[in-house]
């Protein structure tokens, strides 16, 4: 934690409440664009021209292509950013670009397939490389006893700010008369775009800039040049950082598959028929009833571990992809979806905050953009595994019970990953 906070607590909360808004704001991409609106929106109508497999198939490339972009750059981003001071700046220029991307949705109409893929990759890239300089500041503004309950915090808000947008969004397309629908869809959009601009604020005012790490020699003054040195330097002493290392692979595996049931499963429910009522409303569900799951699991990390805690997430998670082949009815859905909502928030917090105890906090933005590499390159393969199942066997129930593998592989790896061990070298080093 940076020395002026550590002696105000004052600055210190203030500062803890701008990085959980900050979840709160670009949540509503998740809920709204990712998840919920937009996916149905791209099957119904920006896409209504192809049929209902093919649809759901370039939606996983869009996934796939919006995830190898992301994956390429976050390292040396997340490198550059330690070496200049820089991690709240790099935060602002994604943030800003996501926002751009959500924004120029709006103009998507019937038939734009292509133009709605290409909006959301660029909004999709600014999302997720922002998370990288966002997970990055919270070994700055929380202590170690701090760290799991203010990354539960950080999902719990994501979940009640993106659902609190989504209710409404969900509120302006079904009151809307037949011939406004498409109108007000394209306005909640707008809205998400607004809401992530605004509550960003928080974080702008009150959280600061955490010290860079600057270099010497030839990486002096060119942060770009610091950076490349800086993520060469990191391969050549990942064996420093072996438990790290082994959990990146196996939240690679088990990650792949959870974000893969979030970026496809109403894309998938309106291709087996389900209406949009449903699927967005269990999505809306899925928000609500996953913020008292999100603090409990930061308690159960307490009494029973933060491995112990992350099994039972995949348990759930192997268990909703084996039920998502036999779903048929509106009713399996919103089941499915409630049984999501259980271990969404806690899966991604416990690991977040696993990770951050496993690394030195001088180098947490070089090693968050390694974090978001072994997402990113998981998300890679998931989405495009969904729509190659997809399109060769003209459904997609194959591509989902196929994500059980994910799972299990994770949880095998993690297995293996001593944490005590990995916290021990992380202290003796600093």
């Amino acid at each position: 934690m940076s020395q002026g906070l550590s002696h105000d607590p004052k600055a210190k909360r203030k500062a803890q409440w701008g990085w959980v808004m900050y979840d709160w704001a670009n949540s509503a991409f998740a809920t709204t664009i990712m998840a919920a609106v937009l996916p149905v929106y791209y099957h119904k109508v920006a896409a209504a021209n192809l049929p209902g497999y093919k649809a759901t198939a370039y939606w996983g490339y869009t996934a796939t292509i919006a995830l190898l972009i992301v994956a390429l750059i976050s390292p040396v981003l997340g490198a550059i950013a330690d070496q200049s001071r820089g991690k709240k700046r790099f935060l602002t220029v994604f943030a800003l670009l996501g926002i751009l991307g959500t924004a120029l949705l709006y103009g998507v109409r019937t038939g734009d397939w292509l133009k709605a893929s290409v909006f959301f990759i660029i909004g999709n890239v600014g999302f997720a490389a922002a998370n990288v300089f966002y997970d990055a500041l919270l070994p700055h503004i929380a202590d170690e006893d701090e760290v799991d309950f203010v990354s539960t915090w950080g999902y719990a808000m994501g979940y009640l700010g993106g659902g609190l947008l989504l209710a409404v969004n969900l509120a302006m397309i079904m009151l809307a008369p037949e011939d406004k629908v498409g109108l007000m869809t394209r306005l909640s959009f707008l809205s998400v775009a607004v809401w992530w601009l605004v509550f960003t604020i928080p974080l702008w005012k009150w959280v600061p800039e955490p010290p860079g790490r600057p270099q010497v020699g030839r990486a002096v003054g060119n942060p770009i040049r610091a950076g490349f040195v800086q993520l060469a330097e990191t391969f050549r002493h990942l064996r420093r950082y072996e438990e790290a290392f082994k959990f990146l692979i196996a939240f690679w595996l088990y990650n792949d598959g959870i974000s893969t049931i979030i970026k496809m499963a109403t894309i998938y429910g309106a291709e087996i028929g389900i209406g949009q009522t449903d699927l967005i409303g269990t999505l809306l569900m899925v928000q609500f009833l996953g913020i008292p799951f999100s603090f409990l699991f930061g308690y159960l990390a307490r009494r029973i571990g933060v491995k112990n805690g992350i099994y039972i997430t995949l348990v759930v998670y192997t268990l909703i992809a084996i039920g998502g082949y036999f779903m048929s009815k509106a009713v399996h859905f919103w089941l499915l979806g409630a049984a999501v909502a259980t271990v969404q928030g806690g899966s991604q917090a416990l690991s977040r905050s696993l990770f951050s105890r496993l690394i030195p906090k001088s180098k947490s933005a070089e090693f968050f953009g390694f974090f978001s590499v072994s997402a990113k390159f998981a998300g890679i393969v998931g989405p495009l595994l969904f729509g190659v199942v997809s399109q060769w066997a003209h459904s997609s129930r194959l591509s989902i019970v196929s994500l059980i593998v994910f799972f299990i592989a994770g949880m095998a790896l993690l297995a293996r990953v001593d944490v005590q061990k990995g916290m021990a070298a992380v202290q003796a080093e600093e």
